[in-house]
C-alpha cells in the first residue's frame, strides 16, 4: 500500500473497525510465540483512542508476596526521564479473527460506513497490499500484532505512539519494532503494577510534640518486605518478574526550622528489615537513629506536614534469562505534626 493509501487506511478504517471490535467480542487463537506449540487465547477485543486501533492486552500479572497493610500505592521513578511504557505491540489477532472482524463490520454497517471501511481494510489485508486474504493460509503459523495501551496509562499522550495498523509476525520471530513486547517491556509494565505498602510512620511522641524535643520515627519490619510482580503473556511461556526491595526512608519535616536524624533525613533499612527504632522508656535524652527535632512551634497554622518517603530498589528477571535493574522507585505520604512551645511558670 502506498503512503497515501496507508494514510487513508488510518483515517477511515481505524475508527470503524475499532467500533466493530468493541461491539462484537471475539476470541483469537494462535500457536504460542517464540516457537511454542501451545494455543494462545486472547479476548480479541479492541478499542480506539483518537485514531489509534489497539487491542486489549493479554498480559496478566500476579503479585508474589504480600503486605500486612491494605493501603497500597504505585511507585514513582526517581529517574525523572523514565516511566513505564504507555503502550506496546503484542500478538493480538489470528487471521480468522481479523477476517471475522471485517465480516462483523459489514453486518454492523452504520450509515453504510461499515462497507466503505471494510473495503479499505480489504485493500490492506485481503488484496495483496501488503497481505493476501488476511493470511488465512498461515492460520496457526503466526499472529497479527497490534498496539495495546498500558491500562494504567491509557489516557496519557504517549499511549498514542503505538498507531501502526496490525502487522504480521511468524511464530518464533521477533518483530523489528522498538515498541514490540519484550521481556524488558513486561518487566517495566510489572513495575507499574507493584503494590507497595503505604508509608504511615510510627512516631513518639505521636501526633503532637514539643519544641526541641526529639521525635522518634520508625517503620514496622512486618510491613516493609520485598515484593514482586510477574507479568506474563499467556500461552508463550514468556514472563518477567519485577522485584521491589525497600532500602531507605527519607524524612522531610515540612519546615526548614527543624533538625533531622540523620542530618540527611535518610534513614537506612536495618538488617531485620525495619527502619529506625521504636522509642522505649528511658531514652528521652537519647538521639534517635531516625527522627526529627522541631526548633519552632507550628503556631497558628496548626501543624507541619511531615513527609515520609520510602525508596525501593527495583530489579527484574525473565524466563529468557534476561534481567537487570530498573530505576529506583519512591512512594510517600504526609502526616500532620503539631509542635507546641514548652510552657514554664516563673515565680
Amino acid at each position: 500500500m502506498h503512503v497515501n493509501g496507508l494514510s487513508k487506511f488510518r483515517r477511515l478504517a481505524v475508527p470503524a473497525l475499532a467500533l466493530a471490535l468493541t461491539a462484537v467480542p471475539m476470541t483469537s487463537y494462535a500457536a504460542g510465540g517464540r516457537g511454542g506449540s501451545d494455543q494462545q487465547r486472547g479476548s480479541g477485543q479492541g478499542g480506539r483512542s483518537g485514531k489509534t486501533l489497539y487491542a486489549h492486552t493479554k498480559v496478566t500479572t500476579t503479585v508474589n508476596g504480600s503486605s500486612t497493610t491494605t493501603e497500597t500505592g504505585s511507585l514513582t521513578s526517581r529517574d525523572v526521564n523514565w516511566t513505564p511504557p504507555a503502550c506496546w505491540y503484542e500478538p493480538a489477532f489470528s487471521p480468522k479473527q481479523l477476517k471475522g472482524s471485517l465480516d462483523a463490520l459489514r453486518k454492523f454497517n452504520p450509515f453504510g460506513l461499515g462497507n466503505m471501511v471494510a473495503d479499505v481494510y480489504d485493500g490492506y489485508f485481503k488484496d495483496g497490499d501488503p497481505y493476501k486474504n488476511y493470511n488465512l493460509d498461515k492460520q496457526g503459523e503466526g499472529m497479527f500484532w497490534a498496539g495495546v495501551a498500558n491500562p494504567n496509562r491509557e489516557d496519557e499522550p504517549e499511549a498514542q505512539a503505538c498507531d501502526k495498523p496490525p502487522f504480521w509476525v511468524d511464530n518464533g520471530e521477533t518483530p523489528d519494532e522498538p515498541l514490540a513486547l519484550t521481556p524488558q517491556v513486561l518487566a517495566e509494565y510489572a513495575y507499574d503494577e507493584l503494590p507497595v505498602p503505604g508509608t504511615e510512620i510510627e512516631m513518639k511522641p505521636a501526633g503532637a510534640t514539643k519544641v526541641n524535643l526529639p521525635t522518634w520515627i520508625w517503620l514496622d519490619k512486618a510491613k516493609f518486605k520485598k515484593i514482586s510482580v510477574t507479568a506474563s503473556l499467556p500461552g508463550t511461556g514468556l514472563s518477567a518478574t519485577t522485584t521491589a526491595e525497600p532500602v531507605s526512608l527519607h524524612i522531610d519535616p515540612g519546615t526548614s526550622d527543624a533538625q533531622t536524624y540523620p542530618a540527611s533525613g535518610d534513614c537506612q533499612i536495618n538488617a531485620d528489615g525495619s527502619i529506625g527504632e521504636p522509642y522505649a522508656d528511658g531514652k528521652a535524652n537519647d538521639t534517635p537513629p531516625c527522627g526529627v527535632t522541631y526548633l519552632g512551634s507550628s503556631g497558628s497554622d496548626g501543624a507541619y506536614a511531615l513527609q515520609a518517603t520510602v525508596t525501593w530498589k527495583i530489579s527484574w528477571t525473565s524466563t529468557t534469562g534476561e534481567g537487570g535493574d530498573l530505576p529506583d522507585g519512591t512512594f510517600g505520604a504526609t502526616q500532620d505534626v503539631t509542635v507546641q512551645e514548652i510552657q514554664s511558670v516563673n515565680r
